[in-house]
C-alpha cells in the first residue's frame, strides 16, 4: 500500500513556508529541562488560540481541555506555563509551520516508552519523519537533528545507533493543529501583546484585579525592607508593579481570568458589587496593607494554599494570587530529608540480613569466555529461518547480516541465525555479537525485543560502599515499623574501560546518599535485592545528570530510591503505597528477582 498522508487543510504553496498572506499552522510548545521544545496536543493548542483571541494578556487553564494537565496554567502575558501545586514555571512559545506539514494534517509520530506508553516526538522531528515517510524512504537517519537514532519504516521502529536498542514507533491521525493568517514571525516566545478596553466588573475579574493589587502591595513591602531609603511612589507600592493596577486598563484583559480550583463564583451581571470579605494573605506584617490597598474579596470557605516550592521566589505566590488562589506566603515547608539524630547505640542490624556493609566488587569476564562463546551459549541455531526482519540490523533473516564486513569472526557466517533459548526471538548471530560487543561484556545477553536477560547482568557502577541498618523511627504510612536506612558512598575517581570516557575523571555529587525502607517483610525483601543489585554494580552508573546537565558524573541507574525521610514533598519520600511494588518491578527488569536470593 502506498504511503500517503491525509489531505492538507489548505493546498501547499510549494516548498517551504507559504507567502505571508496565507495560513500557517500554530503549535504551542513548552521548554523542558533538557532544553527541548515539547509540543502541546492539537486540542490544547486550539484551546489556547481561542483564549488568545478573546484576551491576549489573559491566562489559559489547560485542565479545561485535558484533565491530565489540570495543575497547569499558561500566563499569556509572561509566556510561561505555571504549575499550581509545585510552583514550577517553564517558558512557552507559539511556533508556526507549513500547513502541508504533519501538524497541519493532524499526523502525530510517537515512540514507545519503557512503561509501554507512547510519547510524541518533538515537532521538528515529527515533520522530518513524516516527510521521509511520504517520500517512501525505507529509513531515516536523525543525526542531522542531533540524535543518534535510525528510523525504519518497514518495521516501524527506532534504533539507537550506539546501543542498538530498538523501540516501536507509530503514526496516528489526530486533530489538525489550528491555522492563523497574516504576516507572522517563525516563532513567538515573548509576551503576546496588550489589550485595552472597558474594565470588567464581574466577580471573577474583581477578585483577580484585587489580588493583583495585593500582590503589588506585597512586592512594595519587600522593596521597602531591602531599600528603606527609597522614595515611596504611592501609598500602595514603591517601584514599578509587576501587575498593572486595575484602574482603567481593563481588568479582564490584564488578569488571569479563571481562578484556581475550589472557587466557583456565583453568577452575576456586569456592574454587580464586589464579594464580601477580605483576602487574608497570612503573612505577618502585610495582611493589613495588602487588604487596605486591594480590598480583595474571597468567598468564605476557600482555604489559603501554601506555596510548596519557593525556588521561584515571590513570583510563585504572586502568580497564584493573580490566579484567584488565596495564598499563604509564609516560608514553604522544606522536605524532611533526614530523621532526628540517632545515637550509635540506637543503630541495630537489620533482622535476617547478614552484615551491615558491602563494597563494590567488579566482576571480570573469564578469559576463556570469548564474545563468540557467550553468544553461542544462549542460542540455538536455526536451519530454516522465517522470512522476517532481524530487528537488530533490519535485514531479512533469510539474507546475510547487516554487519557482514563490519565484523569478521571465525566460525560465524553472516547468514547464520540463532534463536534465544527462553523467549524464542531470532536474530543473525553476527547481530547478537555486535550488540554484545557494544555492551558491558559481562557474560550476559539481553533480548532486544522482550528484554529477557540471559546470564547475570552486571553494570558499570564505580567503586564505593553500601551500608544498611535499623533506626528507631517510623516512616509516614508505616507507623508500626522501624526504618531501614541505606547509606551509599561513592568517591570521585577515574573512569574505567567500561565507562563513557575511559581515563577521564568523574564526579560524585551528593554523597553519601541516605535512602529509606520500612522495616517490614517486603521492605527487608527489597533490601536483600538491592544488595544483590549493588554487588552486580547496577544501582549507579556514570553518565549525564538529568537535573544539572553535568556529564561524567555518578547518576542513579533506573532503580528508584526514597531519599526523603519524613515527608513526600519532592516525590522521593513517604507515604507512597506503591513504591515497594514498583521498585521490585524495576529490580526484576535488571534481572534481580526473588529467585536470585535462593541461589
Amino acid at each position: 500500500m502506498a504511503r500517503q498522508g491525509a489531505g492538507a487543510v489548505l493546498p501547499a504553496g510549494g516548498l517551504g513556508f507559504p507567502p505571508h498572506s496565507l495560513a500557517r499552522v500554530v503549535v504551542w510548545e513548552w521548554l523542558n529541562e533538557h532544553g527541548r521544545w515539547r509540543p502541546y496536543s492539537a486540542a490544547v493548542c486550539h484551546h489556547i488560540e481561542n483564549v488568545l483571541k478573546e484576551d491576549a494578556r489573559g491566562s489559559v487553564v489547560l485542565g479545561q481541555v485535558d484533565v491530565q494537565l489540570a495543575p497547569y496554567i499558561i500566563d499569556l502575558q509572561s509566556m510561561h506555563q505555571f504549575r499550581q501545586d509545585t510552583g514550577t514555571m517553564r517558558p512557552v512559545r507559539r511556533n508556526f509551520y507549513d500547513p502541508s506539514s504533519a501538524p497541519g494534517k493532524g499526523i502525530v509520530w510517537e515512540w514507545e516508552n519503557d512503561n509501554s506508553s507512547w510519547t510524541p516526538y518533538d515537532m521538528d522531528i515529527c515533520i522530518t519523519i513524516q516527510n521521509a515517510y511520504e517520500k517512501q524512504h525505507p529509513w531515516l537517519d536523525l543525526s542531522s537533528l542531533g540524535f543518534c537514532y535510525l528510523i525504519y519504516f518497514s518495521s516501524m521502529s527506532q534504533m539507537n545507533r550506539q546501543t542498538q536498542r530498538k523501540r516501536r514507533l507509530r503514526r496516528r491521525m489526530d486533530l489538525a493543529y489550528p491555522l492563523t493568517m497574516g504576516s507572522i514571525p517563525k516563532s513567538q516566545s515573548w509576551p503576546v501583546g496588550t489589550s485595552t478596553g472597558t474594565p470588567c466588573s464581574c466577580p471573577q475579574c474583581l477578585l483577580v484585579n484585587s489580588t493583583r493589587a495585593a500582590s503589588n502591595a506585597i512586592l512594595a513591602s519587600q522593596r521597602r525592607k531591602l531599600y528603606p531609603g527609597a522614595v515611596r511612589q504611592s501609598s500602595t507600592f514603591a517601584g514599578p508593579a509587576l501587575w498593572p493596577v486595575g484602574t482603567g486598563g481593563g481588568a479582564k484583559a490584564e488578569g488571569l481570568r479563571v481562578p484556581g480550583p475550589g472557587f466557583t463564583p456565583s453568577p452575576s451581571a456586569p456592574g454587580s458589587a464586589p464579594l464580601s470579605g477580605l483576602n487574608n494573605l497570612n503573612r505577618p506584617g502585610t495582611q493589613r496593607g495588602a487588604a487596605i490597598g486591594a480590598r480583595a474579596a474571597v468567598p468564605a470557605g476557600v482555604p489559603a494554599l501554601p506555596v510548596k516550592n519557593l525556588n521561584m521566589g515571590w513570583m510563585t505566590g504572586i502568580l497564584m494570587c493573580a490566579a484567584g488562589l488565596p495564598v499563604c506566603l509564609t516560608r514553604a515547608p522544606k522536605p524532611i530529608l533526614h530523621p532526628p539524630p540517632v545515637s550509635k547505640s540506637d543503630i541495630k542490624p537489620v533482622p535476617g540480613i547478614n552484615g551491615i556493609c558491602r563494597k563494590t566488587k567488579k566482576k571480570h569476564l573469564k578469559k576463556s569466555k570469548t564474545p563468540e562463546d557467550v553468544v553461542r551459549r544462549y542460542i540455538q541455531k536455526v536451519k530454516n529461518p522465517p522470512d522476517e526482519d532481524c530487528t537488530i540490523c533490519m535485514e531479512r533473516l533469510v539474507t546475510s547480516s547487516g554487519y557482514e564486513g563490519v565484523l569478521s569472526h571465525r566460525g560465524i557466517k553472516p547468514e547464520l541465525v540463532g534463536r534465544l533459548g527462553r523467549c524464542g526471538h531470532m536474530y543473525h548471530l553476527l547481530c547478537l555479537l555486535a550488540m554484545y560487543n557494544n555492551g558491558n561484556k559481562d557474560g550476559s545477553l539481553q533480548c532486544p525485543t522482550c528484554k529477557a536477560i540471559y546470564g547475570e547482568k552486571t553494570g558499570t557502577q564505580p567503586p564505593g560502599k553500601m551500608e544498611f541498618h535499623l533506626i528507631p523511627h517510623s516512616l509516614p504510612g508505616y507507623n508500626d515499623s522501624k526504618t531501614i536506612r541505606i547509606v551509599y558512598d561513592i568517591p570521585t575517581g577515574i573512569q574505567g574501560p567500561e565507562h563513557p570516557n575511559p581515563g577521564k575523571k568523574f564526579t560524585a555529587r551528593g554523597f553519601p546518599r541516605h535512602c529509606y525502607l520500612p522495616d517490614n517483610e517486603k521492605g527487608r525483601k527489597v533490601l536483600k535485592l538491592l544488595i544483590v543489585a549493588w554487588d552486580r554494580r547496577l544501582i549507579f552508573t556514570i553518565g549525564t545528570s538529568n537535573t544539572t546537565g553535568e556529564s561524567d558524573t555518578v547518576v542513579w541507574n533506573e532503580i528508584h530510591h526514597k531519599t526523603e525521610f519524613g515527608s513526600n514533598l519532592t516525590g522521593h519520600g513517604y507515604p507512597d503505597p506503591n513504591y515497594l511494588d514498583n521498585v521490585l518491578a524495576e529490580l526484576l527488569a535488571q534481572g534481580v528477582s526473588e529467585a536470585t536470593l535462593k541461589d
